[in-house]
């Protein structure tokens, strides 16, 4: 048995729940691989998981996180692609907030030789998104306008950066004039402060420009301006509704409901019309396909992107701050703990 500390869930509902605890996990079976962690990746999966607001978080106890990035400590009899000592980024449905996993040797890659461990426990899970919604789901051309919200996390900064591959004209929007430097820094083409004056706004920065693509995970009425804005043939790509997000450790499920209700909505008939198109993923239907996340994983490297941005770093006994801060809405790029 191997010794390790996890933050464990016994059940969904409260981040209060959330407790950092002594346990043993068995051996790696034969194709896994035992991995000693050294930093880890914060997502809002991970808060809403752990609110009991996310489909796909297991019943009972659980260990939360997605990614993460660390040192081979035992490989399985069947790994043959990877030896203990060498350093990895992976990804996980769930088990990342933890100082030792065991993982199926698909879901691991090795961490690049000049990246620090917080740039590679910050790049797989917005890297994924990022490319599979532009690429796979929107069919990105060169020289297409594309709308990315919450420009500047880690989903936002890579989907500009490869965006920028394919000749696009970015927008990026935020909620704080505070983040709009390092968007200017990043080479997005236009900054939005999103406010109630947004979709005019966005008609201005868009310049008589047709809107082709939108990143959207935001909801509510970002989602609506957004969506009648596009021109025809535009798609937009829902994988993320952060409007439903709270600050607290438990969900107001009235708060909640009220927005559920007051949501806007998609008039399937009247989408021919418009030629326009509506798209969502979750990435944990991803994981299931490892031949599909191989294959983009391939088509990744070959756009050799600079590291990920790490806007924040704290110790494995502060990860309940991390996921505080994360909650504020006042971060940048990507909210790393370092084990």
């Amino acid at each position: 048995m191997i010794s390790r500390k996890a933050y464990r869930m016994p059940k969904a509902g409260s981040l209060a729940h959330l407790k950092l605890v002594q346990e043993e996990i068995p051996e790696p079976q034969d194709h896994e691989i035992s991995i000693e962690v050294k930093a880890i990746g914060l997502n809002f999966a991970d808060i809403f998981a752990m609110q009991g607001l996310y489909s796909a978080t297991p019943k009972g106890s659980f260990v939360p996180g997605l990614e993460y990035s660390g040192v081979i400590h035992k490989c399985g009899k069947q790994v043959k692609d990877f030896k203990v000592g060498d350093k990895v980024m992976g990804v996980t449905r769930f088990g990342g907030y933890a100082s030792r996993l065991n993982i199926d040797q698909r879901y691991i890659r090795p961490l690049p030789d000049s990246w620090s461990f917080e740039q590679g426990a910050a790049f797989l899970v917005q890297v994924l998104t990022a490319f599979y919604a532009l690429k796979e789901l929107g069919n990105i051309q060169s020289g297409q306008t594309v709308l990315i919200h919450s420009a500047a996390g880690g989903v936002g900064l890579l989907a500009n950066r490869i965006a920028k591959r394919f000749n696009a004209y970015t927008i990026g929007t935020v909620g704080s004039t505070a983040k709009v430097d390092l968007l200017n820094k990043e080479g997005y083409d236009k900054v939005i402060v999103r406010g109630e004056d947004f979709r005019e706004q966005l008609k201005t920065s868009l310049a008589g420009r047709e809107l082709n693509l939108v990143l959207e995970c935001i909801g509510g009425q970002v989602f609506k301006d957004s969506y009648e804005e596009m021109a025809p043939m535009g798609r937009l790509i829902s994988y993320g509704s952060a409007s439903f997000a709270t600050h607290g450790s438990r969900p107001n499920m009235l708060k909640l409901l009220w927005k559920y209700l007051r949501r806007p909505k998609v008039d399937p008939m009247k989408m021919p019309t418009d030629n326009k198109s509506v798209m969502g993923f979750n990435l944990i239907w991803l994981y299931e396909k490892a031949d599909i996340m191989e294959k983009l994983l391939r088509e990744i490297d070959d756009l050799q992107l600079d590291p990920p941005l790490v806007g924040h770093q704290f110790s494995f006994e502060e990860l309940p701050a991390a996921i505080r801060l994360f909650q504020s809405g006042r971060t940048v790029g990507k909210v790393v703990v370092s084990v």
